[in-house]
């Protein structure tokens, strides 16, 4: 598990190259500590680009490469995506407004293969119309001036591309009854969101599920969570759960499989996909 509240937010691709420098450490039978000696750097400092937890400083890169007895054209291939995996992403123009833990998030997510979320609160941001987004970040940020908010709003309407691009994304996503229930923004603003979701349920890509209230409890009773799977080899399933102050994210096996199976559980308690357009055009306030 890691703590995403502080800290440079690494891309996907330097999240992978950092696991395969890690793998050739590993296979090379070096430790830390040696391949800090080497570098004339501390054993914290391999870590942490290993754990993508900084840039790949790309001096070190080529000389643990050779260190590994990496070939010199696997080298220069190598060092053309660390240089890559160094360029911030598009979401970088919105940093005055997005914290590290999110843009580990949506680095993340701009990669998936498959996304499924569990949320009890509020609409997924991926499905949220502009003024629906705009009341919960508000409610959310109190104090934020209303530059950041609209800030903030563009950055989630852009970040509802990649449902439409070429290759995208199935989404995935188990909702309380609440989220639909629960008046944001008022009728005209619930009325629109509504009819939004009732659109993307129809997307190929998309499957969304309400647990009703007369379901009981389930397993995920504690907070929103997002699974996501990669066609990446070299990325695991990562799991974010979100806090009041960050998020905190899971890679081990176990860890995503409690989750995995939480959500399991409440699908099977869920009305079936293919009833949510109905259910969402019957709590669809009246105009």
């Amino acid at each position: 598990m890691s703590d995403a509240r502080s800290g440079g937010a690494p891309t996907a691709l330097r999240m992978v190259l950092g696991r395969r420098l890690q793998d050739l450490r590993e296979k090379a039978g070096l430790s830390y500590e040696q391949v800090a000696h080497s570098l004339d750097v501390t054993h914290a400092t391999v870590r942490r680009m290993e754990k993508a937890e900084v840039g790949l400083k790309i001096p070190y890169v080529e000389k643990l490469l050779g260190m590994y007895g990496i070939s010199a054209d696997e080298i220069s291939d190598f060092l053309a995506l660390a240089r890559q995996a160094n360029r911030p992403g598009w979401w970088h123009r919105y940093r005055d407004v997005l914290p590290d833990w999110f843009s580990v998030y949506v680095s993340l997510e701009g990669e998936a293969s498959s996304i499924r979320a569990y949320e009890p609160h509020y609409v997924p941001g991926l499905l949220q119309t502009e003024d629906y987004a705009r009341a919960v970040l508000r409610a959310g940020l109190p104090h934020a001036p209303d530059a950041d908010i609209e800030r903030r709003v563009g950055l989630r309407m852009e970040r509802q591309s990649l449902l439409t691009r070429p290759d995208p994304p199935l989404l995935w996503a188990v909702m309380d009854e609440a989220v639909v229930r629960r008046p944001i923004g008022g009728p005209d603003v619930m009325r629109a969101q509504i009819g939004r979701m009732i659109e993307c349920a129809a997307m190929p890509n998309v499957l969304l599920q309400i647990v009703p209230f007369s379901a009981g409890p389930h397993p995920a009773m504690y907070g929103p969570f997002h699974v996501l799977r990669f066609h990446i080899r070299e990325l695991p399933d990562i799991v974010c759960a979100e806090n009041l102050v960050g998020a905190a994210y899971f890679d081990q096996i176990n860890d995503v499989s409690t989750f995995l199976e939480a959500l399991d559980r409440m699908c099977a308690q869920a009305a079936p996909p293919d009833s949510t357009e109905a259910i969402l055009d019957g709590m669809r306030p009246a105009n």
